[in-house]
């Protein structure tokens, strides 16, 4: 049935998934909301608010009934000012949620008056609340490029970009460090990594790069629209596949088996390409499916890989099909307690929560 959710709960929306871009920007983030939308982001979908100690400054409108009935911008703008004056931010960023979405605010409009009276840069991003993380993350980056990145630009030649790397995709304690030495011995000069560097002066530079790699679906827009605009060619590149799939394998407890003839992975489309590759080293007779429930762009799929939407769509495929391992988030089992075969948790965060 769609949208109906008994087992699993709903996953990190687009309105989170811009915001864990802005996170470590440096900017003044405003969640357009009358308060539950920045709760959730800042509660359950950032895990950098309990663990990081780098600040973020995100604040909610407070929007109240008459302001949204009545599409009272001028408050916000008020609001903005206040906050600017006392933060002094390079930049501002306001986020949509379904109230402004219900009420059809003109983010354009709002972005050209709030430039005006802030005399700063500002990034509108439409998210409506309803949509799911990856296309959140996609909207965020591409509305940075297209606001910051210039043409004339000052990066050195040979800088690379990594895009999509957020902790809604990817852990914490990501290598980021190690994957940035490791590319600056292959000879790359300069290393960006937006959404883990902070400050916005690598967005700037952006036009400059002579290569790009996303990381991750999310990421694929922006990578597309640089290409278009500065010609900055790009490829898709997971980096931790290896890493990850020993750890998993270990935290299990279990060992790759040769009776392990069909697979299925969840998670992230590239994520899950690349987890396919590295098993198939060991298992190069076995049908390995790649699923999710985000983005799937036809041109990185095979052709047994499947998109799921709806709850009972996925507990009738895993039935049907009868996988001799599934490797996922661990609260996929809540929904298939069926499933007595081997599983291996995946951890991703924009769907439990868990890191």
């Amino acid at each position: 049935m769609k949208g109906l959710r008994l087992f699993l709960s709903p996953f990190a929306p687009d309105d989170s998934g811009a915001a864990s871009v802005f996170h470590a920007l440096g900017g003044l983030v405003i969640i357009c909301d009358a308060g539950g939308c920045a709760g959730n982001i800042c509660g359950f979908d950032e895990p950098r608010w309990e663990t990081s100690t780098a600040r973020s400054a995100v604040f909610s409108a407070g929007l109240r009934d008459m302001d949204a009935i009545l599409g009272r911008d001028d408050r916000l703008i008020e609001k903005l000012e206040t906050a600017c004056m006392q933060l002094e931010p390079s930049f501002a960023a306001i986020i949509g949620t379904p109230v402004p979405a219900v009420i059809g605010t003109d983010y354009l409009g709002l972005k050209r008056l709030a430039e005006q009276k802030l005399k700063l840069p500002v990034v509108t991003v439409d998210t409506d609340g309803t949509k799911l993380y990856d296309e959140g993350i996609g909207k965020a980056y591409l509305n940075l490029f297209k606001t910051f990145a210039e043409k004339e630009s000052s990066a050195p030649n040979g800088t690379v970009g990594i895009l999509g790397a957020t902790p809604l995709d990817f852990p914490l304690d990501a290598p980021w460090e190690n994957l940035r030495q490791e590319l600056l011995a292959e000879d790359w000069r300069q290393v960006a990594i937006y959404g883990v560097d902070e400050g916005i002066e690598s967005f700037r530079r952006a036009g400059g790069n002579s290569r790009n790699l996303v990381v991750s679906t999310s990421g694929l827009t922006a990578a597309r629209y640089l290409e278009r605009s500065f010609g900055t060619p790009f490829d898709i590149f997971y980096p931790f596949a290896a890493e990850e799939l020993k750890h998993a394998i270990d935290q299990s407890g279990k060992m790759i088996s040769l009776d392990w003839k069909k697979i299925l992975i969840l998670h992230d489309q590239f994520h899950s390409n690349a987890l396919r590759q590295e098993l198939r080293q060991f298992l190069p007779g076995s049908i390995i499916v790649c699923g999710t429930w985000f983005q799937q762009h036809t041109k990185h799929a095979e052709e047994q890989d499947k998109r799921f939407r709806e709850e009972d769509e996925f507990q009738m495929y895993v039935r049907e099909q009868d996988f001799d391992c599934i490797f996922a988030d661990r609260d996929f089992l809540r929904a298939i307690p069926f499933y007595q075969k081997d599983f291996i948790d995946l951890p991703h965060f924009a769907v439990s929560g868990s890191r």
